[in-house]
């Protein structure tokens, strides 16, 4: 495909790297094309491609021994400098971090206690009534803690319609409804029922289902799953 002495500037449009990945995605380019991207021209001799060949092929291919070189291993082919070498190395080591901020493990709840203790530094000390939902995905890790409503000391008001807004938004597959009691009594009031139950049937509804509502107060919670009543 790719001919020597012609530089990607003289490829047809199909063929060349950059022009490839916009038209056809980052996905249809080979490991060569990519590292020819970052180094954009080879020498007198070669193309971009073909010296990225060159390189690949010096490591059998390996990119994660492509991750070790340093910038005198890349500079040892004709055609790469310094700005060059930097060049892949920045973008390799961007790859990197991503995979290390990928591995951490999310934050997931698998049971009441699970929830309370995700939420209690939130909730527990508070002088007013929070509502808050947290959105889970189909492995019960967190998608998304928000806030719905602030309120006094007796109450606080959560619409639905913004509840499940939300989940919509983040396509979350469940959610957990948290709500706190200054009082630190942790029994739910008619009020709660009520609200507990309308949200459930409005999860079912929208194939979101509430798996637990929390109430927390004083170094304890009531878990209204627990308890049965979901």
């Amino acid at each position: 495909m790719y001919k020597e002495n012609f530089n990607i500037k003289s490829w047809a449009e199909e063929d060349r790297p950059r022009e490839k990945l916009m038209l056809k995605g980052r996905n249809s380019l080979s490991d060569a094309e990519l590292v020819a991207i970052l180094i954009g021209s080879g020498s007198r001799k070669e193309t971009a491609v073909q010296l990225s060949k060159k390189i690949l092929s010096s490591i059998n291919n390996d990119l994660n021994k492509l991750g070790k070189l340093t910038i005198s291993d890349f500079t040892k082919f004709n055609g790469i400098g310094g700005a060059k070498a930097i060049s892949i190395i920045a973008a390799l080591e961007l790859g990197r971090r991503r995979k290390d901020t990928e591995v951490e493990k999310k934050e997931t709840i698998k049971s009441s206690n699970d929830a309370y203790a995700i939420m209690q530094n939130v909730l527990s000390d508070l002088p007013h009534e929070e509502f808050w939902v947290v959105y889970l995905n189909r492995k019960n890790e967190i998608l998304k803690k928000e806030n719905i409503s602030k309120g006094g000391i007796n109450g606080t008001v959560a619409d639905i319609k913004i509840i499940f807004k939300h989940a919509i938004e983040q396509l979350a597959s469940s959610i957990v409804l948290f709500h706190n009691h200054p009082s630190g009594s942790i029994n739910p009031s008619n009020e709660d029922m009520k609200l507990t139950k309308k949200i459930k049937e409005t999860g079912i509804l929208i194939d979101t289902p509430v798996i637990d509502h929390i109430i927390i107060g004083e170094k304890k919670y009531y878990s209204f799953a627990d308890e049965g009543i979901l």
